[in-house]
């Protein structure tokens, strides 16, 4: 684990680069906000007139089964330009990525995944299109791995270990433990001492971080954690009431 950031480059971060979309399970991707499917709003702010998005399958070993359920979202968003980024990630992979303005990464094993994201040279990719305006859409393990850093269990034992992800969203996430009681996310934030918050997404829900840095539930409420000398304090950020 690295030394933390300071939240305010993650902010200008944030400002300069493409919206991010934190998804607690794949619900979302068919889900109509505001009168229209939540990605079919996110492709209209592209500026391409058929935007490319890619689906990167490295947390589930390139699943076809969740492949499928991409393609399907993205059938009904109206991108017809998409295609899957493999973990081999070879030449055509590389420019796949290079040309995506959606970029979905998988539910799965956050470990598996992000140890692939860095062997391969897909995570500098990633933060690269990001940087330059492309929309990342984080599902399950990939909404975890677009946090701070990534909570895992150390097997059978109570251990947990931190590892470094994505950092563009400064804080640590996790979800769909509602039914826990967040006990996990909760347990790492008193850990830290108050140098970090958690978010956790509920199932069904999730949250987008505009280019401003703007943050807005999606769904259901989000539940913050944070850590002061009187212990770990718990507030929901609610979804707008036009939902």
């Amino acid at each position: 684990m690295t030394d933390d950031s300071d939240s305010t480059t993650q902010t200008q971060r944030l400002t300069e680069a493409g919206p991010l979309y934190l998804l607690a399970d794949s619900q979302l991707l068919f889900w109509t906000w505001r009168g229209k499917m939540l990605l079919e709003a996110a492709r209209e702010k592209l500026p391409a007139e058929s935007p490319a998005a890619v689906y990167i399958g490295a947390s589930n070993g390139d699943s076809q089964d969740f492949y499928s359920i991409f393609e399907g979202a993205m059938d009904a968003a109206g991108f017809a330009d998409r295609s899957m980024v493999h973990s081999s990630f070879d030449d055509g992979d590389r420019e796949r990525l290079d040309r995506a303005q959606l970029i979905v990464l998988a539910g799965g094993d956050v470990h598996l995944g992000w140890n692939t994201f860095e062997k391969t040279g897909m995570k500098a990719q990633i933060l690269s299109r990001h940087a330059q305006g492309a929309i990342l859409v984080g599902v399950s393990a990939g909404a975890v791995q677009l946090g701070r850093y990534a909570v895992l269990d150390k097997g059978e034992s109570s251990a947990q270990e931190l590892i470094d992800v994505f950092n563009l969203v400064p804080a640590i996430v996790d979800v769909h433990d509602e039914q826990q009681d967040w006990t996990r996310l909760t347990n790492t934030v008193r850990m830290l001492e108050g140098t970090i918050t958690g978010l956790g997404i509920p199932s069904g829900g999730g949250i987008a971080f505009e280019a401003d840095g703007t943050a807005t539930a999606l769904r259901h409420a989000i539940h913050e954690f944070s850590c002061s000398s009187s212990g770990v304090s718990h507030s929901l950020l609610l979804p707008p009431e036009d939902e």
